[in-house]
């Protein structure tokens, strides 16, 4: 029987992929995002606030045992992924009142991929933290800033 604990680390496999199991982690997040706007009506956007801060200290628990397991930052790990999007569709959705539609996912999975990957300022200096809070912050801060970045284009274009 899988431990469950490599289970909701890789977020049910996801982190196995062979190809960039960050994005494959991430899009798990983005499939989850759509069916809760297809069937979480309103509240949607409290719904996917709520998981992402249930993430967080799971998340940071299962890091821990992940860079036992796995070594430092283990790319398998995509649980920091999941968290790090669902915060961002959740404040687009909280911020605009109303539920992202299919182009807002995707700009806000390509920002967040990007920032999740370039690690550009603050991020870089959230990864530098030892642990599971070094794992999990950087991504939460990734997905906050594509979720600002995506809210402010309109404004500035």
């Amino acid at each position: 029987m899988p431990d469950w604990r490599g289970l909701a680390a890789t977020c049910l496999g996801l982190g196995h992929s062979p190809f960039a199991p960050g994005t494959a982690g991430s899009s798990g997040a983005l499939v989850l995002v759509w069916v809760i706007i297809a069937y979480g009506g309103t509240q949607g956007g409290y719904a996917l606030l709520a998981i992402a801060i249930l993430l967080y200290p799971t998340g940071r628990s299962l890091a821990e045992w992940a860079e036992q397991e796995w070594g430092d930052d283990p790319g398998r790990f995509v649980l920091d992924e999941v968290a790090g999007y669902l915060l961002g569709a959740a404040i687009v959705w909280l911020a605009t009142a109303s539920s992202p539609d299919v182009t807002e996912l995707v700009a806000l999975f390509v920002l967040f991929r990007a920032f999740d990957i370039l690690k550009p300022w603050p991020i870089s200096r959230l990864e530098e933290l030892k642990g599971g809070d070094g794992v999990m912050l950087d991504d939460v801060a990734a997905g906050i800033l594509a979720a600002v970045v995506l809210l402010l284009l309109p404004i500035l274009f």
